[in-house]
């Protein structure tokens, strides 16, 4: 049987790595406001207001988790909103965990399932594997197994370390549920999927 479903999604990505300069100058913005740089969290605010998206989505982790600013899910929902509105699939991905888990907004599956489908189509593997942990318990999409050992299958095959054991772990648990048919149709639909650019 899978794991209840708050154990079974995965954790939320923190602070978003740089690709480019001003990225560069974002995440050091980001960890200098996480040590309590007041000046930083609103050089980083600056940016955000801005249109930013990392600088917004950082501002989102902060609010998030509280080092330097009262924790305040809702500022950090507003601040992955407008990330994840530019694309950028790790604000997409804790909007929906924090959908999941009702953490600044109502708890809404439905919602949970749409941001974390959005990722998952981009190759974010803890979205993929939080999407099969909703197919598998039926929350905010109708039950699928097939779809759900779909999802952990190439969450599993993207992701390394513990994640892909816990990814692979799922995926075996609920094989055990399914007939040989499913399975077969679940592996087709995973050699299938291709990211969305």
């Amino acid at each position: 049987m899978v794991l209840g479903l708050g154990l079974v999604l995965a954790l939320p990505v923190w602070a978003q790595e740089a690709q480019t300069k001003p990225q560069r100058d974002v995440a050091e913005l980001y960890r200098a406001a996480v040590a309590g740089d007041s000046q930083a969290l609103e050089q980083l605010r600056t940016l955000a207001t801005g249109g930013e998206a990392v600088a917004q989505y950082n501002l989102g982790l902060i609010y998030e988790n509280g080092p330097g600013v009262p924790r305040d899910y809702a500022e950090a929902m507003r601040w992955y909103r407008l990330a994840a509105g530019q694309g950028l699939v790790s604000a997409q991905y804790n909007l929906g965990y924090m959908y999941a888990n009702g953490q600044g907004v109502p708890q809404n599956y439905v919602e949970a399932a749409r941001w974390f489908r959005e990722a998952a189509d981009q190759g974010e593997s803890r979205a993929q594997y939080s999407l099969g942990a909703l197919y598998a318990g039926g929350h905010g999409v109708p039950q699928d197994f097939v779809y759900a050992h779909m999802w952990f299958n190439i969450a599993a095959s993207r992701a390394t370390g513990d994640d892909e054991k816990q990814y692979s772990g799922a995926r075996d648990s609920l094989a055990a549920r399914m007939t040989p048919q499913e399975i077969a149709d679940a592996h087709k639909l995973a050699r299938e999927w291709q990211p969305k650019q």
